[in-house]
């Protein structure tokens, strides 16, 4: 109430307790238009819009986000930690190089700097956000980390001794990688149906026997390197170790496809067509981007203009076209990406510039390099951080350890 002391000559009118005559408080804006001696005269009545602004936010401001202040500063620490683990991994592997340490490889060395790194944590119990970032993420490995390993195997291909040995390199990879996912996936299953192991449906024990039947002897090969074996059985050794991988993740995507559409025929004949049309396919669409891009460098003329730093922008995007492409079209990317590779050394990569040449393969062993192993790395830490694990199945590992043919 805004209370004005005006002489009362209105017997009629009530006065109020202190002989003073009550008007209704009004409004700052009409005070000021209606009646702006008292107005003036009384700025204390009429408090400003800022001095209420001022006090409404002193009394239910919002605190600062604190939450969201936490959860930069755990991937700031997350993505620093991984990196160093990179590092360690590296000056580990050299060491081991160096010395000649063949039981272990840097593979391995940097799956038990991971594992570490990760039993920590759990022990101590990290905040969520920060298990997040160390955990593993699906969409980042097929995206980022796989990409770059396949393609660099089929780049870095010594393309002679490869083809001289091709029909023995892929009776290995298709038939024997076939038949070893047809066994162990046998094996596991009558081993849950004798209550040796955890039990698994048919189908289930098939996913679990081609993803395991998929080896990589980086070990072996390096040690071959060392000794300097002969150079069709490194051929053989690696070109098998390559293609493999395409012949288990196209049978593992043909039998989830079968689980996933109850509706389909599943039929051997169905899946065998449904594999051979991923396969030629993938293949087809790395062929057809590593011939574009061969063609684009040798007519474009970026060789005779200096411009090898173009020429490496565009044939490191080129593989990746082809993998998205692929994936795109749920087909193989890694089929796709494998024989880009394959082709674009053969006949990209003598169209380039000297410098472009030495530019792109340094980068390329580079990138691969990083990413197997943090690949190692990301395995060992979600071995650790994953809460979904269960040790209890020992059985199931031991079993799937011998299972193999």
């Amino acid at each position: 109430m805004l209370f004005l002391a005006v002489p009362n000559t209105d017997p009629t009118v009530d006065l109020g307790a202190n002989g003073v005559l009550g008007l209704p408080l009004l409004d700052s804006t009409r005070q000021m238009k209606e009646f702006p001696l008292f107005a003036s005269a009384h700025p204390a009545s009429a408090p400003s819009a800022s001095a209420s602004a001022n006090a409404s936010a002193m009394a239910g401001a919002p605190a600062p986000p604190e939450s969201a202040t936490k959860a930069e500063a755990f991937a700031s620490l997350s993505i620093l930690l991984q990196i160093a683990m990179l590092m360690v991994a590296f000056v580990v592997g050299h060491i081991l190089r160096r010395r000649k340490v063949y039981y272990i490889h840097e593979g391995s060395a940097a799956l038990l700097i991971g594992l570490f790194v990760g039993s920590v944590g759990n022990w101590r119990g990290t905040q969520e956000s920060f298990r997040e970032w160390l955990g593993f993420k699906e969409e980042i490995f097929l995206l980022f980390l796989l990409p770059p390993i396949i393609f660099e195997s089929g780049f870095s291909l010594q393309v002679k001794p490869f083809f001289n040995n091709f029909g023995a390199i892929v009776t290995f990879a298709c038939l024997g990688t076939f038949l070893s996912a047809i066994v162990t996936g046998v094996l596991v299953y009558v081993g849950g149906f004798l209550f040796l192991m955890y039990k698994l449906s048919f189908l289930e024990a098939l996913i679990f026997g081609a993803l395991i039947s998929s080896t990589d002897p980086v070990a072996i090969l390096a040690i071959f390197q060392d000794v300097g074996a002969d150079t069709n059985l490194y051929a053989l050794v690696f070109g098998e170790s390559v293609l493999n991988d395409a012949v288990a993740i196209t049978m593992f995507r043909t039998v989830m496809t079968i689980i996933r559409n109850p509706a389909a025929d599943p039929s051997i004949s169905a899946a065998f067509q449904y594999a051979v049309i991923t396969f030629a396919g993938s293949t087809s669409i790395g062929v057809g981007v590593s011939l574009f891009s061969a063609l684009l460098f040798k007519y474009a003329g970026l060789s005779v203009k200096n411009l090898h730093n173009l020429e490496c922008c565009l044939i490191v995007l080129f593989p990746y076209i082809s993998y998205l492409v692929a994936e795109g079209l749920a087909l193989s990317g890694i089929v796709a990406i494998l024989f880009c590779g394959i082709l674009m050394k053969r006949y990209t990569f003598p169209n380039l510039s000297e410098m472009a040449q030495v530019l792109s393969a340094g980068f390329f062993q580079l990138i691969a390099s990083i990413a197997e192993t943090f690949t190692f790395i990301y395995m060992g830490t979600e071995i650790a951080l994953g809460e979904h694990q269960r040790w209890g199945h020992i059985s199931f590992i031991l079993f799937s350890i011998v299972s193999p043919p």
